[in-house]
Protein backbone atom coordinates (compact mmCIF):
# COMPACT_ATOMS: atom_id res chain seq x y z
CA UNK A 1 0.00 0.00 0.00
CA UNK A 2 2.82 2.41 0.91
CA UNK A 3 4.44 1.94 -2.50
CA UNK A 4 1.28 3.05 -4.26
CA UNK A 5 0.96 6.05 -1.93
CA UNK A 6 4.55 7.01 -2.84
CA UNK A 7 3.74 6.68 -6.53
CA UNK A 8 0.62 8.77 -6.21
CA UNK A 9 2.54 11.49 -4.38
CA UNK A 10 5.34 11.46 -6.94
CA UNK A 11 2.78 11.72 -9.74
CA UNK A 12 1.06 14.69 -8.11
CA UNK A 13 4.35 16.44 -7.38
CA UNK A 14 5.71 15.90 -10.89
CA UNK A 15 2.50 17.30 -12.40
CA UNK A 16 2.60 20.49 -10.31
CA UNK A 17 4.91 23.07 -11.95
CA UNK A 18 4.75 25.34 -8.89
CA UNK A 19 5.87 22.73 -6.39
CA UNK A 20 9.58 23.15 -7.09
CA UNK A 21 11.07 23.52 -3.61
CA UNK A 22 11.56 21.53 -0.45
CA UNK A 23 11.15 23.06 3.00
CA UNK A 24 14.64 22.35 4.34
CA UNK A 25 13.76 23.33 7.91
CA UNK A 26 10.78 20.98 8.14
CA UNK A 27 11.87 18.15 5.84
CA UNK A 28 10.87 14.78 7.31
CA UNK A 29 11.05 11.14 6.35
CA UNK A 30 8.88 8.21 7.35
CA UNK A 31 11.05 6.70 10.09
CA UNK A 32 9.39 3.25 10.11
CA UNK A 33 11.09 1.15 7.46
CA UNK A 34 10.00 -2.43 8.13
CA UNK A 35 10.62 -5.35 10.47
CA UNK A 36 13.93 -7.04 11.19
CA UNK A 37 14.59 -10.76 10.87
CA UNK A 38 14.27 -10.83 14.65
CA UNK A 39 10.81 -9.22 14.57
CA UNK A 40 12.00 -5.78 15.67
CA UNK A 41 10.88 -2.50 14.07
CA UNK A 42 13.44 -0.98 11.71
CA UNK A 43 13.48 2.73 12.53
CA UNK A 44 15.48 5.35 10.64
CA UNK A 45 16.64 8.40 12.55
CA UNK A 46 14.62 11.51 11.77
CA UNK A 47 16.54 14.12 9.81
CA UNK A 48 18.20 17.11 11.44
CA UNK A 49 18.00 20.16 9.10
CA UNK A 50 21.43 21.38 10.25
CA UNK A 51 23.37 18.12 10.53
CA UNK A 52 21.79 16.56 7.45
CA UNK A 53 21.61 19.67 5.26
CA UNK A 54 23.97 18.28 2.60
CA UNK A 55 21.98 15.05 2.22
CA UNK A 56 18.70 16.96 2.06
CA UNK A 57 20.16 19.36 -0.52
CA UNK A 58 21.36 16.44 -2.67
CA UNK A 59 17.91 14.86 -2.47
CA UNK A 60 16.36 18.22 -3.40
CA UNK A 61 18.63 18.51 -6.45
CA UNK A 62 17.71 15.00 -7.59
CA UNK A 63 14.05 15.77 -6.97
CA UNK A 64 14.22 18.85 -9.22
CA UNK A 65 16.01 16.84 -11.91
CA UNK A 66 13.25 14.23 -11.70
CA UNK A 67 10.58 16.95 -11.96
CA UNK A 68 12.25 18.35 -15.06
CA UNK A 69 12.02 14.98 -16.83
CA UNK A 70 10.25 12.15 -14.93
CA UNK A 71 10.77 9.81 -17.88
CA UNK A 72 14.58 9.92 -17.62
CA UNK A 73 15.69 6.63 -15.98
CA UNK A 74 18.91 8.22 -14.69
CA UNK A 75 16.90 10.85 -12.81
CA UNK A 76 14.61 8.17 -11.35
CA UNK A 77 17.59 6.11 -10.18
CA UNK A 78 19.30 9.09 -8.56
CA UNK A 79 16.12 10.21 -6.82
CA UNK A 80 15.80 6.69 -5.38
CA UNK A 81 19.44 6.63 -4.32
CA UNK A 82 19.18 10.00 -2.61
CA UNK A 83 16.01 8.93 -0.80
CA UNK A 84 17.85 5.84 0.46
CA UNK A 85 20.77 7.98 1.65
CA UNK A 86 18.25 9.87 3.80
CA UNK A 87 17.32 6.54 5.43
CA UNK A 88 13.96 6.34 3.68
CA UNK A 89 14.44 2.96 2.02
CA UNK A 90 10.72 2.43 1.52
CA UNK A 91 10.40 5.65 -0.45
CA UNK A 92 13.38 4.53 -2.55
CA UNK A 93 11.66 1.21 -3.25
CA UNK A 94 8.55 3.09 -4.38
CA UNK A 95 10.61 5.29 -6.71
CA UNK A 96 12.35 2.29 -8.26
CA UNK A 97 8.97 0.61 -8.65
CA UNK A 98 7.81 3.59 -10.68
CA UNK A 99 10.98 3.34 -12.75
CA UNK A 100 10.44 -0.34 -13.47
CA UNK A 101 6.90 0.35 -14.64
CA UNK A 102 8.35 2.85 -17.11
CA UNK A 103 11.53 0.96 -18.01
CA UNK A 104 10.96 -2.77 -17.41
CA UNK A 105 14.16 -3.72 -19.27
CA UNK A 106 16.57 -1.49 -17.31
CA UNK A 107 18.64 -3.81 -15.10
CA UNK A 108 19.82 -0.90 -12.95
CA UNK A 109 16.36 -0.36 -11.49
CA UNK A 110 16.06 -4.01 -10.40
CA UNK A 111 19.58 -3.90 -8.97
CA UNK A 112 18.81 -0.83 -6.83
CA UNK A 113 15.38 -2.00 -5.72
CA UNK A 114 16.87 -5.40 -4.86
CA UNK A 115 19.49 -3.68 -2.71
CA UNK A 116 16.82 -1.80 -0.76
CA UNK A 117 14.69 -4.89 -0.39
CA UNK A 118 17.73 -6.35 1.41
CA UNK A 119 17.94 -3.24 3.61
CA UNK A 120 14.30 -3.71 4.61
CA UNK A 121 14.67 -7.52 5.04
CA UNK A 122 12.41 -8.44 2.11
CA UNK A 123 14.86 -11.09 0.96
CA UNK A 124 12.63 -13.09 -1.38
CA UNK A 125 11.69 -9.91 -3.24
CA UNK A 126 15.38 -8.94 -3.38
CA UNK A 127 16.26 -12.29 -4.94
CA UNK A 128 13.48 -11.95 -7.50
CA UNK A 129 14.64 -8.48 -8.54
CA UNK A 130 18.32 -9.35 -8.67
CA UNK A 131 17.67 -12.51 -10.68
CA UNK A 132 15.73 -10.35 -13.14
CA UNK A 133 18.73 -8.02 -13.27
CA UNK A 134 21.03 -10.98 -14.05
CA UNK A 135 18.73 -11.95 -16.91
CA UNK A 136 18.74 -8.40 -18.28
CA UNK A 137 22.54 -8.03 -18.31
CA UNK A 138 23.18 -11.37 -19.99
CA UNK A 139 25.39 -10.84 -23.03
CA UNK A 140 25.75 -7.10 -22.37
CA UNK A 141 28.91 -5.14 -21.72
CA UNK A 142 29.53 -4.14 -18.12
CA UNK A 143 29.55 -0.47 -17.09
CA UNK A 144 31.01 1.34 -14.09
CA UNK A 145 28.39 2.44 -11.58
CA UNK A 146 28.83 6.01 -10.31
CA UNK A 147 29.19 6.43 -6.55
CA UNK A 148 26.56 8.33 -4.60
CA UNK A 149 29.05 8.76 -1.76
CA UNK A 150 32.45 8.99 -3.48
CA UNK A 151 35.62 7.52 -1.95
CA UNK A 152 38.66 9.69 -1.22
CA UNK A 153 39.92 9.33 -4.78
CA UNK A 154 36.48 9.90 -6.32
CA UNK A 155 37.12 6.69 -8.25
CA UNK A 156 34.20 4.20 -8.43
CA UNK A 157 35.32 0.61 -7.85
CA UNK A 158 32.12 -1.31 -8.60
CA UNK A 159 30.19 -1.93 -11.79
CA UNK A 160 26.62 -2.81 -12.68
CA UNK A 161 27.48 -6.50 -13.08
CA UNK A 162 29.54 -6.81 -9.89
CA UNK A 163 26.86 -5.00 -7.87
CA UNK A 164 24.10 -7.25 -9.18
CA UNK A 165 26.04 -10.45 -8.47
CA UNK A 166 27.29 -9.16 -5.10
CA UNK A 167 23.84 -8.25 -3.82
CA UNK A 168 22.29 -11.47 -5.15
CA UNK A 169 25.01 -13.49 -3.44
CA UNK A 170 24.36 -11.59 -0.23
CA UNK A 171 20.59 -12.14 -0.39
CA UNK A 172 21.11 -15.90 -0.79
CA UNK A 173 23.68 -15.88 2.03
CA UNK A 174 21.18 -14.20 4.33
CA UNK A 175 18.67 -16.92 3.40
CA UNK A 176 21.38 -19.49 4.26
CA UNK A 177 21.36 -20.84 0.70
CA UNK A 178 25.13 -21.17 0.64
CA UNK A 179 25.36 -22.94 -2.72
CA UNK A 180 23.53 -20.13 -4.51
CA UNK A 181 25.42 -17.51 -2.51
CA UNK A 182 28.73 -19.04 -3.59
CA UNK A 183 27.62 -19.13 -7.23
CA UNK A 184 26.86 -15.43 -7.37
CA UNK A 185 29.81 -14.21 -5.30
CA UNK A 186 31.97 -16.25 -7.69
CA UNK A 187 30.23 -14.53 -10.60
CA UNK A 188 31.06 -11.23 -8.89
CA UNK A 189 34.69 -12.28 -8.56
CA UNK A 190 34.89 -13.24 -12.23
CA UNK A 191 33.45 -9.84 -13.22
CA UNK A 192 35.75 -7.88 -10.88
CA UNK A 193 38.26 -5.56 -12.54
CA UNK A 194 40.09 -4.21 -9.48
CA UNK A 195 41.42 -5.32 -6.11
CA UNK A 196 38.57 -3.68 -4.18
CA UNK A 197 35.93 -5.90 -5.74
CA UNK A 198 38.24 -8.93 -5.67
CA UNK A 199 38.66 -8.72 -1.89
CA UNK A 200 34.93 -8.00 -1.39
CA UNK A 201 34.02 -11.15 -3.33
CA UNK A 202 36.72 -13.31 -1.77
CA UNK A 203 35.71 -12.35 1.76
CA UNK A 204 32.22 -13.82 1.31
CA UNK A 205 33.49 -16.79 -0.71
CA UNK A 206 35.94 -17.67 2.05
CA UNK A 207 33.27 -17.48 4.75
CA UNK A 208 30.86 -19.59 2.69
CA UNK A 209 33.44 -22.31 2.10
CA UNK A 210 34.41 -22.39 5.77
CA UNK A 211 30.75 -22.68 6.77
CA UNK A 212 30.44 -25.59 4.36
CA UNK A 213 33.47 -27.26 5.95
CA UNK A 214 35.53 -26.88 2.76
CA UNK A 215 38.67 -25.66 4.49
CA UNK A 216 41.14 -26.53 1.74
CA UNK A 217 39.08 -24.73 -0.90
CA UNK A 218 38.75 -21.75 1.42
CA UNK A 219 42.52 -21.58 1.86
CA UNK A 220 42.89 -21.59 -1.92
CA UNK A 221 40.71 -18.48 -2.08
CA UNK A 222 43.38 -16.72 -0.01
CA UNK A 223 46.32 -17.77 -2.19
CA UNK A 224 46.47 -14.55 -4.23
CA UNK A 225 45.60 -12.20 -1.36
CA UNK A 226 48.51 -10.10 -0.12
CA UNK A 227 49.19 -6.93 1.84
CA UNK A 228 50.34 -5.04 -1.28
CA UNK A 229 47.00 -5.10 -3.09
CA UNK A 230 45.71 -1.74 -4.32
CA UNK A 231 42.71 -1.01 -2.12
CA UNK A 232 40.77 2.24 -2.37
CA UNK A 233 37.73 1.63 -0.15
CA UNK A 234 37.30 -2.02 0.85
CA UNK A 235 40.04 -1.99 3.50
CA UNK A 236 37.86 -3.94 5.91
CA UNK A 237 37.42 -6.90 3.59
CA UNK A 238 41.10 -6.81 2.64
CA UNK A 239 42.26 -6.88 6.24
CA UNK A 240 39.78 -9.61 7.14
CA UNK A 241 41.29 -11.77 4.41
CA UNK A 242 44.75 -11.10 5.87
CA UNK A 243 43.35 -12.16 9.26
CA UNK A 244 42.01 -15.38 7.76
CA UNK A 245 45.40 -15.94 6.14
CA UNK A 246 47.19 -15.51 9.47
CA UNK A 247 49.05 -12.36 8.40
CA UNK A 248 47.10 -10.02 10.68
CA UNK A 249 46.01 -10.54 14.27
CA UNK A 250 42.53 -9.94 15.61
CA UNK A 251 43.87 -7.21 17.90
CA UNK A 252 45.52 -5.45 14.97
CA UNK A 253 42.30 -5.55 12.98
CA UNK A 254 39.69 -4.80 15.65
CA UNK A 255 41.81 -1.98 17.06
CA UNK A 256 42.10 -0.20 13.72
CA UNK A 257 39.96 2.87 14.48
CA UNK A 258 36.70 3.26 12.55
CA UNK A 259 37.64 0.28 10.38
CA UNK A 260 37.70 -2.00 13.41
CA UNK A 261 34.32 -0.75 14.58
CA UNK A 262 32.60 -1.33 11.23
CA UNK A 263 29.82 -3.91 11.11
CA UNK A 264 31.54 -5.72 8.22
CA UNK A 265 34.76 -6.21 10.17
CA UNK A 266 32.99 -7.14 13.40
CA UNK A 267 30.85 -9.68 11.55
CA UNK A 268 33.90 -11.17 9.84
CA UNK A 269 35.66 -11.61 13.18
CA UNK A 270 32.55 -13.10 14.81
CA UNK A 271 32.14 -15.51 11.93
CA UNK A 272 35.84 -16.43 12.18
CA UNK A 273 35.17 -17.54 15.77
CA UNK A 274 32.07 -19.42 14.61
CA UNK A 275 33.65 -21.64 11.98
CA UNK A 276 36.75 -22.13 14.12
CA UNK A 277 34.60 -23.80 16.77
CA UNK A 278 34.08 -21.06 19.39
CA UNK A 279 30.32 -20.72 19.02
CA UNK A 280 29.78 -18.93 22.33
CA UNK A 281 32.21 -16.15 21.45
CA UNK A 282 30.75 -15.88 17.96
CA UNK A 283 27.20 -15.55 19.26
CA UNK A 284 28.29 -12.95 21.83
CA UNK A 285 29.86 -10.92 19.04
CA UNK A 286 26.83 -11.26 16.75
CA UNK A 287 24.76 -9.97 19.65
CA UNK A 288 27.13 -7.03 20.17
CA UNK A 289 26.74 -6.00 16.52
CA UNK A 290 22.97 -5.87 16.97
CA UNK A 291 23.33 -3.91 20.20
CA UNK A 292 25.55 -1.17 18.80
CA UNK A 293 25.55 -1.28 15.00
CA UNK A 294 23.72 0.34 12.12
CA UNK A 295 20.76 -1.88 11.21
CA UNK A 296 21.12 -1.13 7.48
CA UNK A 297 24.74 -2.36 7.31
CA UNK A 298 25.30 -5.73 5.65
CA UNK A 299 27.35 -7.04 8.59
CA UNK A 300 24.47 -6.18 10.91
CA UNK A 301 21.92 -7.93 8.69
CA UNK A 302 24.15 -11.01 8.44
CA UNK A 303 24.54 -11.19 12.24
CA UNK A 304 20.78 -10.76 12.57
CA UNK A 305 20.15 -13.59 10.09
CA UNK A 306 22.52 -15.91 11.97
CA UNK A 307 20.93 -15.18 15.34
CA UNK A 308 17.40 -15.47 13.96
CA UNK A 309 18.13 -19.04 12.88
CA UNK A 310 19.24 -19.81 16.43
CA UNK A 311 15.99 -18.42 17.82
CA UNK A 312 17.95 -15.97 19.95
CA UNK A 313 15.58 -13.12 20.74
CA UNK A 314 16.39 -9.45 20.86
Amino acid sequence: MRIFICLALLFLISCNPYNRSIDMENFKIDTFQGTSLMGKDLISEQLDPAKDSARIANYHKSFLNYQSNPTNPDFIIWLGRRAAYLGDYQQAIGIYHEGILKFPDDARLYRHRGHRYISTRQLDLAIRDLRDAVRLIKGKKDVIEPDGIPNQLNQPVSSLHTNIYYHLGLAYYLKNNLAKAYEHFDNCLQASQNDDMIVASKHWLYMILRRQGKTAEAEQILSTVNADMTIIENDGYHQLLLLYKGELSEDELSGNGSLGSSEAVQYGIANWYDYNGNKDEAHKRYRAILDTGNWAAFGFIAAEADLSRLNISE
